[in-house]
């Protein structure tokens, strides 16, 4: 008779009708792990709701859900995160290479990077403990058992019974990670990060910089619910990835629109022999550069190679950019040494290169769920367009010192104007269209009437608007003057609308 393995599957239950907020799982956390000051694997969230003297406290414990589904694992692109056989997601950070790719992943705001490591670091639900037949630190101090651990798929544990004759809550689960945390008695308002901004301070102390600048973009509750106690939870990503958008747009760009050209019997001269494939390898080093210098660990970046997860758009991005320099540097031999067959072969290889080194952040991003902002379903496309318009908007500029014949200006004046008018089209779809969640339409609305309206309006759209008339005019006859001026104005202003798509994503609270 063949014996069946058993099947395990842990989890919590956190009985938010016993706990009193006395933060002991939190401090038995910290000892267990070490766990550096400021920075918590599982920490008690207060939320405060009514009008004096009618008021109410809720206690909430947050920490990593163990996810059955978990996008953190899929994103990570060493295996520094992995889920263990009995169901528990657990870390190895001697892989970590700090790319925080798993904090844009995980909807719970549980994964932090440690400040004495610089790696990921989260809750493991005690793992060296469990295999010794031993509880997570925070179940054996709780005091009034209000924590709960243990198989989930055994009828005969406590945590299955409990779960199985009461009524539960789980945060998020229109995240569709099929999280293992599950709450009794939790006031919604403690479980939604959007139900209960913050105030002006904690309890014992001031929230973070960013918890406040956020506050104020919040929908909030009916019951004038408010955060008075949480964790700091800032930006992962910040202007090294902003940039990085543009770069590698202006590269593929450049490229792709060379290698149209070449197909089309269209002779470029140095525009598109050397100037294309030189700013595409300027796009494609700028890119991985400021890649290696946003990570924590950039000591480790050869790990992306060497450990390589192959479900994580992180490990096939880089090497998509390796493709896609190969094909530049292709260009460029072939070009120099005129070899017309290599060419020919380079240009039917540039196109797909060049779309997938433009567009392979959308695939990125759709990976980050916890960022609701970044999962449109037309990221990818927006991003090709994106590309086109500084792509063809710096071969307009360039083509001011090279000797360009009419049918390349008319060539890069048609896809500049066409791009950018795609550019503004999408965006106002994108904005002024119904979003697929709240978290989308409230990062949506800081971005269009919040605290970066001035920045999108003033310095990502008009500048657009203006380069797209300015071309317009160049190709009724004007003056390529005129285009040049538009290709220039096109590179600052698609990097602000990146800086504050990139911030916005990040800005709605996840806990």
């Amino acid at each position: 008779m063949l014996l069946l393995e058993e099947h395990v599957r842990y989890g919590f239950a956190i009985d938010q009708r016993t706990c009193i907020g006395c933060h002991a799982c939190t401090v038995a956390c910290k000892t267990e792990h070490e766990v550096p000051v400021g920075q918590f694997r599982t920490w008690v969230k207060y939320v405060d709701s009514g009008i004096f003297p009618d008021t109410t406290r809720s206690f909430g414990v947050m920490r990593c859900n163990h996810c059955t589904d978990a996008p953190c694992v899929k994103i990570c692109p060493t295996q520094a995160l992995y889920k263990r056989d009995d169901g528990i997601v657990d870390f190895d950070n001697e892989r970590c290479i700090g790319c925080k790719g798993c904090m844009q992943a995980c909807p719970y705001d549980a994964i932090y990077i440690d400040a004495d490591t610089h790696t990921a670091a989260k809750c493991n639900m005690c793992a060296h403990r469990v295999d010794n037949d031993m509880e997570p630190a925070c179940v054996v101090v709780c005091p009034t058992h209000s924590i709960w651990v243990g198989d989930l798929d055994d009828p005969t544990s406590g945590i299955a019974k409990l779960v199985s004759t009461h009524e539960t809550a789980v945060r998020s689960p229109e995240q569709n990670t099929s999280p293992n945390v599950f709450y009794l008695g939790a006031d919604q308002a403690v479980l939604d990060p959007l139900a209960a901004p913050v105030d002006d301070t904690y309890i014992w102390a001031k929230p973070d910089a960013h918890r406040l600048e956020t506050a104020g973009d919040l929908p909030g509750d009916v019951t004038r619910s408010r955060t008075t106690l949480n964790t700091a939870h800032p930006r992962p990503w910040g202007w090294r990835v902003v940039a990085y958008l543009w770069t590698k747009g202006l590269g593929a760009g450049a490229v792709a629109l060379a290698a149209l050209a070449y197909l089309l019997g269209i002779d470029m001269g140095a525009a598109g022999n050397y100037v294309a494939p030189a700013l595409g390898l300027f796009g494609a080093a700028t890119t991985g550069a400021l890649l290696v210098w946003d990570l924590k660990r950039p000591d480790r970046f050869l790990y992306i190679f060497l450990k390589s997860n192959w479900t994580s758009w992180l490990v096939l991005g880089a090497y998509v950019l390796a493709a896609f320099s190969g094909v530049a540097v292709l260009w460029l031999l072939a070009a120099f040494f005129d070899l017309g067959w290599l060419m020919t072969l380079v240009a039917w290889l540039a196109i797909p290169a060049a779309a997938m080194m433009s567009g392979y952040t959308a695939f990125l991003f759709g990976q980050a769920e916890g960022r609701d902002l970044w999962q449109s379903p037309v990221l990818f496309w927006h991003l090709i367009v994106q590309a086109m318009m500084v792509g063809s908007g710096a071969l307009a500029v360039t083509g001011l010192f090279t000797d360009l014949s009419d049918s390349v200006w008319n060539l890069i004046t048609v896809t500049f104007v066409v791009a950018t008018t795609l550019h503004l089209l999408i965006l106002a779809v994108e904005y002024a269209g119904k979003h697929a969640s709240r978290q989308a339409a409230v990062a949506a609305r800081i971005i269009t009437s919040g605290r970066y309206a001035k920045a999108f309006w003033l310095l990502g759209v008009l500048p657009a608007v203006v380069a797209a008339a300015l071309g317009g005019l160049a190709w009724g006859g004007g003056t390529i003057v005129l285009l040049a001026l538009a290709g220039l104005l096109v590179q600052p202003a698609l990097v602000a609308y990146e800086s504050v798509f990139v911030r916005a994503g990040q800005d709605v609270p996840l806990s």
